[in-house]
């Protein structure tokens, strides 16, 4: 059969090569196969099928042996992938050894089959993330430390506000990075665990043996042995899948910032352009910021694949029917959207640049109405906050009707200009006198980031 696909146009969008990769489906049915391997070689181990099963069963289990085509229209029969692969793995140990293939797939059911597959893929797949995560939580971590000091303007409900630093901004980028890889590492100890109990959950066609297999089948797949089987307990793929929703959701407000600040009227920040990369099919003169538009559209889709996650927990008994079979995709969806976001993140961070020339020039746009705060403290501290305010802003809008800057109207106004020398009102709109902790906090979220990947 030949099913339409966009994944040769739209995937490499939407992941990265190397996530891709690790959720083909040729990796999905590997991983399984390695779960029917593992599984005859701990039952060879503890005594329950014969030792001389385990080694056709494994010597038959690689993926380029199956026709994933054929396995694709038998899902459609069977409604899981491991019935007709469990079928096929069969034949194909029979077809060297009749005795061995008596004992394929021995004590199992489906779901213990997929379900490790997936913690096999969920495995490589948490160590590519955090790869990624590394590399752009260093690159970020050394962009803070340059810039701690370098004078910016914040924004306040998209309106300009008061001074502080880019490495404070990038530092609350990083700050969300350290926690995501936080969650992300919480999840792989809780989540990359056997999923091994049988068609009810309790091992009964295996008794006595079922607990020791487990703890062999478990020491082979080098996976921790959780208390019970999760067949219907789905919190271990719900907590990774909103992990990684959380995850994109961080680079998408690193994206949306560096986005804005790209903005022709704004120019504080820049990706590289050049031929192919950026333009537009309409405007020569373009140079789009496609990094960030990757993230943000990756980032976009997150929600509505987390909240699947967590509306199919409700899974019926021991065995749930529909929500299980939902996950399949959603799960994987997601692990290759946060690859793609991280791999545009770590791009943008590393090739992009910031104009600091256009961060003064914006900084002073507004004749020195951003250090009206400043000027307010300094005042209140004087003559009391209340009154303070209501001076400040007086002359804040008598600056902006009469076009002039603010410190020439708080100069003439004898109710302010009477508690400060000129130097210090020259003090007082400078915006380095007023960026507060924002050095530091660039400096902690550093050193909370650095503090992080040692722990590791």
């Amino acid at each position: 059969m030949s099913w339409a696909r966009s994944s040769a146009t739209l995937g490499p969008f939407f992941s990265s090569e190397a996530m891709a990769g690790v959720f083909s489906d040729r990796s999905r049915v590997q991983a399984m196969l390695d779960v029917e391997a593992a599984l005859s070689r701990a039952e060879a181990a503890c005594g329950i099928i014969p030792a001389a099963a385990a080694e056709p069963i494994a010597l038959a289990a690689r993926a380029e042996n199956f026709d994933l085509e054929a396995l694709a229209v038998e899902v459609l029969k069977g409604g899981n992938l491991a019935i007709p692969l469990v079928k096929a793995l069969t034949a194909q140990v029979a077809a060297g050894d009749q005795d061995a293939a008596r004992w394929v797939h021995w004590g199992a059911t489906s779901q213990d089959i997929i379900d490790t597959g997936l913690v096999l893929q969920m495995r490589e797949a948490v160590a590519l993330i955090a790869k990624q995560l590394d590399t752009l939580g260093d690159r970020l971590a050394a962009l803070a430390e340059e810039h701690a000091e370098t004078p910016m303007i914040a924004r306040s409900l998209m309106i300009q506000a008061i001074p502080t630093t880019l490495g404070c901004k990038i530092g609350g980028w990083l700050s969300a990075l350290t926690r995501a890889r936080q969650s992300l590492l919480a999840c792989k100890e809780k989540g990359l665990a056997l999923q091994f109990g049988g068609a009810g959950g309790n091992l009964a066609s295996l008794a006595p043996d079922g607990l020791v297999l487990s703890q062999a089948l478990a020491r082979e797949l080098g996976l921790a042995l959780p208390d019970t089987p999760w067949h219907s307990a789905r919190d271990r793929v719900a907590d990774m899948g909103c992990a990684l929703a959380v995850l994109l959701g961080s680079l998408a407000k690193m994206a949306r910032d560096l986005s804005l600040m790209a903005q022709t009227e704004v120019g504080e920040f820049a990706e590289p352009s050049g031929e192919g990369r950026g333009g537009s099919s309409a405007l020569p003169h373009k140079a789009n910021p496609v990094a960030c538009a990757r993230i943000i559209a990756a980032a976009s889709r997150a929600p509505g694949l987390a909240a699947t996650l967590i509306g199919t927990m409700d899974q019926e008994h021991e065995r749930g029917l529909g929500g299980w079979h939902a996950e399949w995709e959603v799960l994987p969806e997601l692990f290759r959207l946060a690859s793609a976001g991280l791999e545009s993140a770590a791009f943008a961070a590393r090739e992009g640049r910031f104009d600091t020339e256009r961060m003064r020039a914006n900084l002073e746009m507004t004749s020195g109405l951003v250090m009206a705060e400043a000027a307010s403290v300094a005042l209140g501290r004087k003559i009391g906050k209340a009154a303070a305010h209501k001076l400040i802003e007086r002359a804040a809008r008598k600056a902006v009707a009469e076009k002039r800057p603010l410190r020439a109207c708080l100069e003439t106004d004898p109710a302010v200009s009477t508690h400060f020398t000129p130097d210090e009102l020259d003090a007082l709109f400078t915006p380095e006198s007023h960026l507060g902790a924002a050095p530091e906090f660039a400096r902690r979220a550093v050193a909370s980031w650095r503090t992080g990947r040692d722990c590791d």
